[in-house]
Parts: structure tokens; sequence; C-alpha cells
């Protein structure tokens, strides 16, 4: 099933998150991915990505975290991960 996961890095900056991003986009994206956007929301950076499954997003998460390290990013805090069900998705 669809899902759209919507994860919140406290404290990120968009300096760091391009870092991050440059090293997990250098490659193949990650199976799965179906769309990913993200924002700086307050003092926080935001992520909204849509995955065929949940199993897809779990498995590329370590992929994900070895990016975070690489780049020598600290959150201040645990991310916050929330899954919703997708009922559709249209593409124009």
């Amino acid at each position: 099933m669809t899902v759209r996961i919507h994860t919140t890095l406290p404290g990120v900056s968009q300096e760091q998150f391009d870092a991050v991003h440059k090293i997990v986009t250098a490659g193949e994206p990650p199976k799965g991915l179906l769309f990913h956007s993200s924002a700086p929301v307050g003092h926080d950076w935001v992520v909204i990505d849509f995955w065929e499954s949940r199993q897809d997003y779990d498995a590329a998460m370590p992929v994900i975290q070895k990016a975070i390290e690489s780049a020598g990013v600290t959150p201040e805090g645990p991310p916050s991960v929330e899954e919703f069900p997708v009922h559709e998705i249209l593409r124009p």
C-alpha cells in the first residue's frame, strides 16, 4: 500500500539537509520512492515523501542514516515520523 511519510528533523538547517540530500541522490534513487519534497518549518526541516510501501521506506532508512552521519549532521533530537495511508495519486 502506498504511504505518505511526514518526517520532522529538529534543528536541521537547509545547508545540513542539502549536504545529506547530495549524498543520498548521488546514486540510484531509493527503491519505491514515488515523490519527495522538503522545506523549513520554524526551526526544523520537514520532509514529505510518498513511497510504494512502508517496507520500501524502512529499507531506505539505513542508507539515509549513513548519509546523515557522513555529512556530519546531528539533529537536535530524534526525528518525528508519521505515516499516512494514501488513497490515490494523480499524475497529470
